[in-house]
């Protein structure tokens, strides 16, 4: 996608080979720096103190994390502690253990010497199917989006299909394209007027700061808004649709996201406006039944109690909001459940969110076979 003008990823290899490179998130919005990972250590960093965020990012991380290990100790031993390594760094987004397997289970198979090369290889292959993937869904969920606009058109209503999404998931939660953000990235492209609404997601602003920033750099007109205005604007039929990602999906259609999305579902079924979920299909977890199941992870408190910006005079500071001695407590993500959401946005297609729905477009997964992608 593009930064004013210049197209770029959110991880790339470095030019010489050793390394790759990232856009730093926690930076942004008022910075625009990359950084580069050399070792296992500064990748599993990266994930844990969020410079890279978004369950495919993650992923696609964690995967070069694996071949940087290799480039240092190729053996069992050190394939394995790299895996436990990356693996606990976040326990939520579903895709840190797919791309994690997926390596593994191409290298455990070849000699040492072959593991360093090969997994790099793989990690950029991981990284282009990303791209390909996002870029699938967006032409899906474009069809949602025409088909709001035809509405507006036949009832001769003014302005743009206004939509509303939580949390970043945009091009940089990905590869490339995003998810939730990926078809309204081809219907601005494609000419067709979109205006989004940008939940500012607290407690970190992922909205604020990351979806806000990456949209107005590509051109899409937008709005930021508080959190608790999203069932406002439905109420005042300003929200023509509703488009969100998701860190994992379970095997009956639940989704989990960022904390928050549960209320902005509920607000979008009591006033009749469609909420859509956009998802790669390797956010979806197949082995839990139910979004009980899924691991929430709990944050750093700090992250509630204290705000970063910048100041009038271009300093960056970071200031407490809460009462000296008020404890907090920092959910990262909330389940909503299947019924609430109107339909699932794959790379394959779009299905009714459920069991059946997901059957339908993964018979392969759904009937319990191995994932053909791990070899």
């Amino acid at each position: 996608m593009n930064v004013d003008g210049v197209p770029y990823r959110t991880i790339w290899p470095a030019a010489d080979g050793r390394a790759v490179e990232i856009i730093d998130q926690t930076r942004l919005p008022h910075a625009f720096v990359t950084a580069r990972l050399e070792t296992l250590a500064d990748a599993a960093r990266a994930i844990r103190d969020m410079q890279v965020r978004g369950a495919p990012l993650i992923g696609a991380t964690a995967a070069w994390g694996l071949a940087l290990a290799m480039q240092a100790d190729a053996s069992d031993a050190a394939l394995a502690a790299a895996y436990e390594t990356l693996f606990a760094t976040r326990p939520t987004a579903v895709n840190l253990r797919w791309a994690l397997d997926d390596v593994r289970a191409r290298l455990l198979p070849l000699d040492a010497g072959l593991r360093a090369d090969a997994a790099r290889a793989r990690a950029a292959a991981i990284c282009d199917e990303d791209a390909a993937i996002c870029e699938a869904i967006g032409e899906h969920g474009l069809e949602f989006l025409q088909a709001a606009w035809d509405v507006k058109q036949a009832r001769k209503q003014d302005g743009p299909v206004n939509i509303l999404t939580h949390c970043n998931a945009g091009w940089l939660a990905t590869v490339d394209w995003g998810t939730a953000l990926a078809p309204i990235y081809k219907a601005h492209d494609a000419g067709l007027p979109v205006h989004v609404w940008v939940d500012e997601t607290r407690p970190r602003n992922q909205g604020a700061g990351l979806t806000a920033w990456e949209l107005g750099r590509h051109g899409v007109p937008h709005h930021v808004i508080v959190d608790n205005a999203g069932g406002h604007l439905m109420r005042r039929g300003l929200v023509d649709l509703c488009i969100t990602g998701t860190d994992r999906t379970t095997a009956n259609g639940d989704v989990c996201n960022k904390i928050g999305t549960y209320l902005k579902a509920s607000a979008a079924r009591d006033n009749f406006v469609p909420f859509y979920v956009a998802l790669p299909s390797p956010t979806i977890d197949w082995t839990l039944e139910k979004g009980e199941d899924i691991p929430i992870e709990e944050r750093d408190p700090a992250e509630v109690t204290t705000v970063t910006g910048r100041t009038a005079d271009g300093r960056i500071e970071t200031v407490t909001v809460t009462p000296e001695g008020s404890p907090a407590v920092n959910y990262g993500f909330d389940v909503t459940p299947y019924w609430l959401v109107t339909a699932l946005i794959t790379e394959r297609g779009v299905c009714a969110a459920g069991r059946d729905g997901l059957a339908r477009l993964f018979p392969e997964r759904a009937a319990g076979r191995p994932d053909e992608s791990t070899g």
